[in-house]
């Protein structure tokens, strides 16, 4: 593999944050669609409940991004704050967090993208790669997120496109 050069990460970063800001916006929804009186449910014994679930998904892409902007991933375990019992103020803590994460990605190098970063001794790959491969750890825990919201009593918000609960939201608010 040919190694990639400052101006071409910076390429890909200009080209991919539109996406990841949309994505945000999605996964924020999907978020905080989730029914507050069961966001305890889990389909299987062996699974993460919804509100384990929606953490894991906030606290590992606040892990990622801020490793790609120190050029280091610290992996201390990042604990849900005590204040935070409501899937509506997860929802907001991730705003909050992607909003920073955000801002501090509009003013990285095409050297800073191009550095090499450690994951656990497994990967070593330049900063920029560590980008995508967080937007597609969100988009893999929101899907599995989304599939337990109708089960847990709650309405599946628009995804790609307007689920049936955005759409019969849609025509009773036209009605």
């Amino acid at each position: 593999m040919n190694p990639i050069t400052p101006e071409q990460a910076s390429f890909l970063l200009d080209f991919t944050l539109p996406s990841v800001k949309n994505e945000h916006r999605v996964t924020r929804s999907v978020i905080e669609a989730i029914p507050t009186a069961s966001s305890d449910y889990r389909p299987d014994p062996n699974s993460r409940s919804a509100m384990e679930l929606a953490w894991h998904i906030v606290a590992a892409e606040h892990r990622f991004y801020s490793g790609i902007v120190s050029g280091a991933f610290d992996f201390t375990p990042i604990h849900r704050p005590e204040d935070v019992r409501t899937p509506a103020q997860i929802g907001q803590w991730y705003g909050e967090s992607f909003s920073k994460n955000f801002d501090q990605f509009t003013k990285l190098s095409g050297e800073q993208l191009t550095r090499i970063i450690d994951f656990r001794g497994m990967f070593q790959l330049p900063a920029i790669a560590f980008f995508r491969s967080s937007l597609h750890h969100t988009i893999h825990h929101r899907g599995q997120l989304s599939t337990y919201l109708r089960a847990m009593g709650g309405q599946v918000p628009a995804i790609y496109g307007e689920s049936y609960d955005s759409a019969a939201a849609k025509k009773a608010a036209q009605a």
